[in-house]
């Protein structure tokens, strides 16, 4: 038995305690000379808390994930050059530790640069002011900042022992991303850049493969990689050489402030993901396994949202998105059946008819075949090696033994749950677990120039250039003198300002007095807008304050998008019909707000007035308060419905910008999502004409049981008295289950007496330790109707559905009953049943 315990544990710990090699040939990545079919999934170590990490990993592990990838934010850990950071959420050796711990393989894509979504793509902005820099081309100031950093990186990496060929869980490393999409717009230069890029990596001797996605010509030295929503068409370049791999499953879309919420459907996720497998696939990684949060001013875009959820297999508050992830799971378990056929050889397909395709890998007594239906709106019975098979549209059935089918993509298993908010009130009384606000109290943010390190310039500056990307802010101020003989001021008439902006959004002031707003939007970020303003006789004032929504991610070029008031200003509509352009004007400048640079985000400041008229709809205001935390151990959001735009701090630590008031289209959200057909960004969008984002997570780390502050910049006026906590619940936990589903995947037996005899089976399990199933809200077997937390018993139906499923849930963590008229008797006889049912965890 000790010897039994030894091997056991040895072998948990095989991934992250011996030295590995790696290597690849035409089908897949080999390790220790065996090939291997790999299920990966990113989490990015900034989205969430390192408290988060082992929950995150140990979760994606149990999903199926033999891989976690993560890009290397260069902007996080060097936010000023040669100063580096990488403490608490940007502890990258930590996370990396973290998933060798779980027994987890890791892809770390360095890049450095990144996309994501991210502010600047991920390159730090002081990149922007070296001399003679041009970023993403062959450029030699800019090679030698972007070795440097990845240098860095690696060493980091090889003095913990942290790549495969060291005993570490590293087994791949990527450089550059998706340069493929845009390197024509660099000319020649890109050709030259590419292949530097792969020649310096290889250089670091890492001792693991590097790959180099979206990149058609990329270098014999490195592996080219697929990213999109589908690969299974896609071929690597020297593909006699180089396995298929996919790096980004995009298991989602990003959400963007004024865009409705995108969802992907999961029938379609698994179709893609089972597809690309059946066309000699062996790597498949989803962007994102988890999205998480864009914290403080991480956001990129511009107009990215806070939540980064993506629709991922696990949400942006670390809870199971089902049935998605328990789905997912399941094809993992089919494909990983598999494995042994798909490394020894190469696929063979064959076609069954329109739109249908059988795939087969069979070498000496392995045999396993994948059989697809890319008909977006039929149903297909094919014939496959003498017996007949129903293929739904737009899916994939698994055979692990050619013969019996293990799964089909379309059908689904798992348990769907509802996750719900639970809102807190706000109340005064400090005792109180719930209360949000002890007492709220404000500073105004002054109009305009405020600021002893201001400086006058003539004409408008660029702002990404002026700011160097340190404040979302700046302020754009100018003095104009008006007499009464000025031909705009007659009989008290008012003339228009007319302001031109490359974005993201701005505010004018008039001798301190609000006087309209414009905004961007992701699409088009720029802004004109036209102000009806009055000016008063003798000195008058203008200021204008410009504001970033993060800065530009993805795109030729991206990195010299501009932003800010570039002009003209002009003062139209006068009584003699001119125009007087202020452009050319000397305008005072002011970086960031008079609260950045006073540290009012820790809500630390003297400054701070308590009185018991609450200014409320005011802009520019500074709003503190302090709080407990929610009982329990369920994840926070703070609901900011009330407020307007601006970002909100938790006990010094920024959770991001908020902005409730940014609506998102009335239309383009279906009623139901069909999830055949190919899928696109706006496809199955949800949240038309509502708040693009109302919640934005605080993670539990964040907070102490009692006296936490909370701080907020309000720019545009809001009532923070309306703010309230919300914890994440689990609401209901459901399932529907047809006697023409298959046995679950983890029953599957080659024996076909065995898998007739099994049959569909409804599986229910709480999600969280120490719960069980306290209720059932609901149980129809024979025709019932609807969806999770809708569902409605049809004309037929078994009386006893009800007391079976008590029966057999009610007190348990988990219970699996079998979906057959020998467990329900037959309410209906001659007609195709399910059963469907809703409960509830305690």
């Amino acid at each position: 038995m000790r010897i039994l315990v030894v091997v056991l544990v040895l072998g948990v710990l095989a991934t992250a305690s011996y030295c590995a090699t790696v290597t690849y040939d035409h089908r897949a990545l080999m390790i220790d000379g065996k090939r291997r079919v790999l299920v990966s999934g990113s989490i990015h170590y900034p989205r969430s808390t390192p408290e988060m990490w082992p929950d995150l990993i140990q979760k994606s592990k149990d999903g199926g994930l033999d891989v976690i990838e993560t890009y290397v934010f260069w902007n996080l850990h060097e936010p000023v050059q040669g100063q580096y950071d990488f403490g608490g959420r940007k502890d990258l050796v930590k996370f990396v530790k973290t998933v060798a711990e779980a027994g987890l393989y890791v892809h770390l894509r360095i890049g450095p640069y990144v996309c994501a979504e991210w502010n600047y793509g991920g390159f730090p902005l002081w990149l922007h002011f070296i001399p003679g820099i041009q970023l993403r081309t062959d450029n030699e100031p800019f090679k030698s900042e972007m070795q440097r950093f990845t240098a860095k990186i690696v060493d980091m990496m090889k003095k913990e022992k942290l790549y495969a060929s060291q005993g570490g869980p590293i087994i791949l490393s990527q450089i550059e991303n998706e340069y493929g999409n845009i390197d024509q717009a660099y000319g020649a230069a890109a050709q030259t850049y590419i292949k530097w890029a792969a020649s310096m990596a290889v250089s670091l001797d890492t001792g693991v493969p590097w790959v180099m996605c979206q990149q058609a010509d990329a270098p014999a030295s490195v592996i080219s990689t697929c990213n999109g929503f589908y690969c299974d068409q896609w071929t690597p370049r020297l593909p006699e050489k180089r396995p298929k791999m996919w790096t980004e499953n995009w298991s989602g879309w990003f959400l963007s402030f004024g865009g409705a919420v995108p969802q992907r459907p999961v029938e379609d996720l698994a179709f893609a993901v089972a597809r690309f497998f059946q066309k000699g696939g062996t790597f498949q990684n989803y962007y994102m396994y988890h999205g998480g949060t864009n914290f403080g001013r991480s956001a990129g875009g511009p107009f990215i949202a806070t939540s980064y959820d993506y629709d991922a297999p696990i949400d942006e508050y670390g809870f199971l998105r089902q049935p998605k992830w328990g789905h997912l799971k399941d094809v993992h378990k089919a494909v990983k059946l598999c494995e042994e056929a798909m490394v020894a050889t190469d696929p063979k397909n064959s076609s069954l008819g329109p739109n249908v395709e059988a795939t087969v890998y069979q070498t000496g007594s392995a045999c396993a075949a994948f059989l697809s239906n890319s008909d977006t709106k039929s149903d297909a019975t094919v014939t496959f090696n003498g017996n007949s098979y129903q293929l739904p549209a737009w899916s994939v059935s698994i055979l692990p033994d050619c013969k019996n089918v293990a799964l089909n993509t379309a059908k689904i298993n798992s348990a769907a749950m509802i996750p719900s908010f639970m809102h807190h009130s706000v109340i005064d009384d400090i005792d109180s677990s719930e209360a949000l606000g002890s007492g709220w109290s404000w500073i105004n943010e002054p109009v305009g120039i405020s600021k002893k390190d201001a400086f006058a310039r003539v004409g408008l500056l660029e702002q990404i250039n002026t700011t160097a990307d340190k404040s979302d802010y700046l302020w754009y101020s100018l003095s104009i003198d008006v007499t009464s003989s000025d031909t705009f001021l007659q009989d008290g008439s008012q003339t228009v300002l007319h302001v031109e902006s490359l974005g993201h959004a701005l505010h004018a002031f008039i001798n301190g007095k609000p006087a309209g707003s414009g905004t961007g939007s992701a699409s088009n970020p720029t802004v004109s807008v036209e102000i009806p303003v009055t000016f008063a006789s003798g000195k008058n004032t203008i200021d204008l304050l410009s504001l970033t929504v993060g800065l530009q991610n993805y795109g030729a070029f991206f990195d010299k998008t501009g932003a800010g008031i570039t002009g003209p200003v002009q003062l139209k509509g006068l009584k003699n019909g001119t125009t007087i352009d202020l452009s050319s004007q000397r305008w005072t400048y002011q970086i960031g707000l008079q609260g950045e640079d006073l540290d009012f985000p820790s809500g630390s400041s003297s400054q701070w007035v308590s009185q018991p008229t609450l200014p409320k709809k005011q802009p520019l205001t500074w709003y503190k308060a302090t709080f407990n935390a929610p009982d329990g151990s369920n994840p926070v959001a703070l609901d900011f419905t009330g407020m307007g735009k601006g970002e909100a701090w938790v006990n010094g630590q920024s959770i991001g910008r908020y902005w409730p008031t940014n609506i998102s289209p009335t239309s383009g959200c279906p009623d139901s999502c069909d999830f055949r057909g190919p899928y696109n960004s706006d496809k199955c969008r949800k949240n038309c004409g509502k708040p693009s984002q109302e919640l934005y997570h605080v993670p539990r780390s964040w907070l102490k049981p009692s006296d936490n502050t909370l701080v907020l910049f309000e720019e545009i006026g809001g009532d923070p008295t309306q703010i309230s906590f919300a914890t994440r619940q689990i609401e209901s936990l459901c399932s529907h289950v047809s006697e023409s589903h298959l046995s679950p995947v983890d029953t599957w037996s080659s024996d076909s007496k065995v898998g007739r005899k099994l049959g569909p089976v409804l599986s229910l399990e709480c999600p969280f330790p120490n719960q069980v199933i306290s209720s059932i809200k609901f149980a129809s077997y024979g025709k019932p109707q609807g969806t999770c937390g809708s569902f409605s018993h049809g004309q037929c139906k078994s009386s006893s559905a009800l007391s079976i499923v008590q029966k057999a849930c009610v007190g348990s963590k988990s219970c699996s009953i079998e979906v057959s008229v020998k467990t329900f008797g037959d309410p209906c006889n001659g007609v195709a049943k399910s059963l469907a049912v809703e409960a509830s965890c305690r």
